[in-house]
């Protein structure tokens, strides 16, 4: 597995990264034992990138995890988030009973948190998950930064900010990564966001980065999402949305097909030919998607390659917003 260094200040780690909320919540049903399985072969592997939060499943995927990276802490770069709360039942993003508390007080508890249902004593990159615009970001990178100095974190990161947020978080402490939804189905960090990054020398984590699974080419109707799955309320997988969707998808297909590898890893390997401060994270809880992302990370692309990707999908293509409404309020603070 290649590398890549996570910013100016942090260490290198897999090109190609793990996301690992899928195992726990928003797809459809949890497999422990696969998701263990799944964890294993991704070390094997060399991605060594994991990344979880304290919300995914109400913590049960900081413990799935757990034993996992305790077995094998060497080998692992651990990143978990904090910022989303739940006021009741259940743990969908979207409901009513979700907010959002950034202070410094919860950061603190928060961390403590993890790390017990972790079992390590760090954390190697601590993001700030969702941002309350009513709590300066100078008191949570405060706290976030006494965290550094307490050894129980290596490095701090912030996610789904705005340029400006990064800017006054990075006075305060030295920001490793910011974690942004980005895929050629999502391309908003390109106006700024990328640039602000690069200016600072932080990286960007780019997320969802194969489009919520569209861009795997295996999606074909809502028939095939179940009531507990996320998608079947995000908006561009409603009626209304998909079918412009899938065709900017088969689009993509085509192009993959004249490269030679899946719409999958056509989709990663683009991004990471975004730069070498682009490390995508594609999230699945399967052995067999684990090791067919990993593979993107093998893919050059050409300058002609890439071009074409850009274009099958051009920027604003997507129909719909990324998130329902009661989620969408919390993004760029």
């Amino acid at each position: 597995m290649r590398e890549r260094r996570l910013g100016a200040i942090g260490p290198a780690v897999s090109a190609v990264g793990l996301g690992c909320m899928g195992m726990s919540m928003a797809y459809g049903t949890r497999d422990d034992e696969e998701s263990v399985r799944t964890l294993h072969r991704a070390l094997d592997l060399g991605v060594n990138h994991l990344d979880t939060a304290d919300m995914y499943g109400r913590g049960h995927n900081e413990e799935l995890l757990g034993p996992v990276v305790r077995k094998r802490r060497a080998e692992v770069f651990l990143a978990t988030k904090f910022g989303n709360r739940f006021r009741g039942g259940g743990n969908d993003t979207s409901a009513p009973g979700v907010y959002v508390d950034s202070s410094a007080a919860w950061a603190r508890a928060a961390c403590d948190a993890s790390l017990v249902r972790l079992g390590v004593e760090t954390i190697d990159l601590y993001y700030l998950h969702r941002r309350d615009p009513e709590t300066p970001i100078e008191e949570t990178v405060g706290a976030m930064a006494e965290l550094v100095v307490d050894g129980k974190v290596r490095f701090i990161g912030l996610s789904e900010v705005s340029p400006a947020t990064l800017r006054a978080a990075h006075v305060v402490h030295p920001v490793a990564a910011v974690q942004m939804e980005y895929s050629l189905f999502t391309r908003d960090v390109e106006r700024e966001m990328l640039a602000t990054c690069r200016e600072l020398g932080v990286a960007l984590v780019a997320y969802s980065p194969v489009g919520r699974g569209l861009l795997t080419g295996t999606i074909s109707g809502r028939e095939q999402l179940g009531t507990d799955d996320f998608r079947s309320r995000a908006p561009r997988f409603a009626e209304e949305n998909l079918g412009p969707n899938l065709e900017l998808v088969a689009r993509v297909g085509a192009v993959a097909a004249e490269i030679g590898c899946t719409p999958a890893q056509a989709a990663l390997a683009w991004l990471l030919a975004q730069g070498e401060d682009v490390l995508p994270i594609p999230g699945t809880k399967r052995v067999r998607y684990l090791e067919e992302n990993a593979a993107a990370a093998d893919l050059q692309l050409t300058g002609d390659q890439v071009a074409r990707l850009s274009a099958a999908m051009p920027v604003g293509a997507a129909a719909g917003e990324r998130y329902p409404a009661p989620s969408m309020r919390f993004l760029g603070k």
